[in-house]
């Protein structure tokens, strides 16, 4: 039942690439390129409800699996926050470089750890792989754009023209996140390969229609973060995932809400400093940074925990 609802989610997350995709070449790239400071707050406001919300549940995951008070989990769970931040202003490049790393691993996983059953060492290293795709693939087809936003995220020019000057790593590296689709296909025997076919072309067909900002957002609210959301919704209600679902918001409607303050407060301060539009690509990126690192920890601990 669960690879049913997986499967029809990937089918209309393709649709809405292509429909989107469709309209955007059609007008010229006029819907997203008119105004400037729409985009970014479109963008900012899906990743702040949809986004976020993902992962909103892992206080409940955290008290029920690996029962940990409340006000622990809240206070462990923010320290980690702050110090990746912290660690952000002042080693920019080097926490960029785990961040990412971090994120295609964890993009890789949670997007196919449901078609792969066995979880060798070897899928380990190749969920790094297929999961840094999302992150090569706007530099394949955007690098200019996607260097100011790392230059927004305080990272130095020799970090920018090293990757500008040695595009050749980012052909390499985006032909082996190809490569990692392909080996969970062969893996699998090519059952269910269509989700992945259509995961890996819509990601493509997204990074190279629109800039990078508005194509991770798509990724990020409507692939990733909808699919994580199904899983606790089945997790919640196996008989029903509608039901789960609505459990499910009930349950992380309150954290989310919350996380949503504290990152318009941080608009509203670092805006006095910075550019809205840099600002808002600030808080976006260093903001999900913050939180991925204690979710993925969490993730670890309930997995080593399960074992």
């Amino acid at each position: 039942m669960i690879k049913k609802i997986y499967g029809q989610h990937t089918f209309y997350f393709s649709v809405l690439t292509i429909v989107l995709s469709i309209i955007t070449l059609a007008t010229g790239g006029n819907i997203e390129f008119s105004n400037e400071l729409i985009v970014p707050f479109v963008c900012l406001f899906l990743i702040l409800s949809v986004g976020i919300s993902h992962g909103a549940m892992d206080n409940y995951k955290a008290n029920k699996i690996l029962k940990i008070n409340k006000i622990i989990f809240y206070l462990i769970y923010t320290l980690i926050s702050l110090l990746v931040i912290i660690f952000w202003f002042f080693f920019a490049s080097l926490t960029l470089l785990v961040f990412l790393l971090v994120a295609s691993y964890h993009f890789g996983r949670e997007d196919t750890s449901f078609l792969n059953i066995e979880n060798s060492n070897f899928d380990q290293l190749f969920y790094l792989i297929k999961g840094s795709l999302i992150i090569f693939a706007p530099l394949f087809f955007h690098i200019d754009e996607t260097l100011k936003i790392f230059e927004v995220l305080l990272i130095n020019d020799e970090v920018l023209f090293f990757i500008k000057d040695q595009h050749w790593i980012v052909n390499i590296c985006l032909g082996l996140g190809i490569l990692g689709y392909l080996y969970f296909v062969f893996k699998n025997r090519f059952k269910d390969f269509e989700i992945l076919l259509l995961d890996i072309l819509s990601i493509l067909i997204l990074n190279f229609v629109f800039s990078p900002l508005v194509a991770f957002t798509i990724y990020f609210c409507f692939l990733h973060s909808i699919r994580h959301i199904i899983s606790i919704s089945y997790e919640l209600n196996q008989n029903s995932c509608s039901d789960g679902a609505k459990m499910f918001i009930k349950k992380a409607l309150p954290l989310t809400i919350l996380t949503a303050l504290l990152y318009l407060l941080s608009l509203v301060y670092l805006s006095n400093s910075y550019g809205l539009n840099d600002v808002i690509i600030q808080i976006i990126f260093i903001g999900l940074a913050s939180l991925t690192f204690p979710h993925i920890l969490l993730e670890y601990l309930i997995e080593k925990n399960e074992k």
